[in-house]
């Protein structure tokens, strides 16, 4: 199992860097703007995905830091948001990599932001949740930047097990 979430983390890492560099070249106005995603706009939309990331990281580890609402803007600018994205990557990739088998069939027991209540579960699924909360809203993103003109971002699992990176996990 543990090999399962190594290779997710990877490619975790993996699409989070390809969105942000198909957005390099946006404008402050374009990466501000609101297209009618969840959260509004790309700015939005990467911000909510390292705030829950954050949160999620707080719960697993009890480090770090913790927003206390989901659409937290923790930066305006892409540039300053990137460099928390590729530390906060690099964070989950380290952390599950020093996971054991035995500590993804273990529980945990955290609060909940929205309604502030106490769950406990254990860690594989929550973290299988992680990583999916990622791909949907990476989808969003990539249908923003899609909405604001830019090429098609390959993302799929797949692509990444064919790089030299993925093909460890493959």
């Amino acid at each position: 199992m543990k090999q399962h979430f190594m290779m997710f983390a990877a490619y975790n890492q993996w699409a989070n860097e390809r969105i942000y560099d198909a957005a390099l070249d946006l404008t402050d106005e374009e990466f501000g703007r609101p297209v009618g995603a969840f959260f509004g706009s790309l700015m939005g939309t990467l911000n909510h995905l390292l705030v829950a990331d954050r949160i999620w990281m707080k719960r697993f580890t009890g480090e770090g830091d913790a927003p206390a609402t989901l659409d937290t803007i923790v930066h305006r600018a892409l540039g300053a948001l990137r460099m928390a994205r590729e530390v906060e990557d690099r964070r989950i990739v380290e952390w599950v990599g020093g996971l054991s088998e035995k500590a993804l069939a273990g529980r945990f027991t955290y609060m909940t932001v929205t309604d502030m209540r106490t769950v406990s579960q254990r860690l594989a699924p929550a973290l299988s949740h992680l990583f999916n909360h990622q791909t949907h809203h990476r989808g969003q993103a990539h249908t923003i930047l899609t909405i604001l003109g830019r090429p098609s971002v390959t993302l799929d699992l797949v692509y990444f097990q064919r790089t030299e990176e993925g093909r460890a996990f493959a």
